[in-house]
């Protein structure tokens, strides 16, 4: 997969970045980084880990890996591309695939 490493255009904001905002629950970080954000609760522990290691090995395909922090059932996520100081396709892309997922624990 070889998303495009440059920041998100307005158009593409509107496009991909809005309906990521609006109908899966991401939201802009607060602290006025460019990066999106979101938590993900699961079951138990055992649900949490095996999300993170599905995103963690995909990510790691993408070369691309979230800031990601977990307690017990849930993980908190944030996307930013480092190298474009913001909002790349990369972190659509990646952000849609864990939503998908996640639907798999619901």
């Amino acid at each position: 997969m070889s998303a495009k490493r440059s920041k998100l255009s307005e158009e593409e904001r509107r496009t991909k970045l809005e309906p990521l905002l609006n109908d899966n629950k991401w939201s802009l970080d607060e602290s006025g980084r460019d990066a999106i954000k979101k938590q993900f609760v699961f079951k138990d522990f055992n649900e949490a880990f095996g999300f993170m290691t599905r995103v963690a090995l995909k990510a790691d395909r993408m070369d691309h890996h979230p800031e990601w922090f977990n307690v017990y059932n849930k993980v908190d996520i944030t996307l930013s591309s480092h190298d474009v100081n913001g909002i790349s396709e990369r972190d659509i892309s990646l952000a849609q695939f864990m939503d998908q997922c996640a639907q798999a624990y619901k």
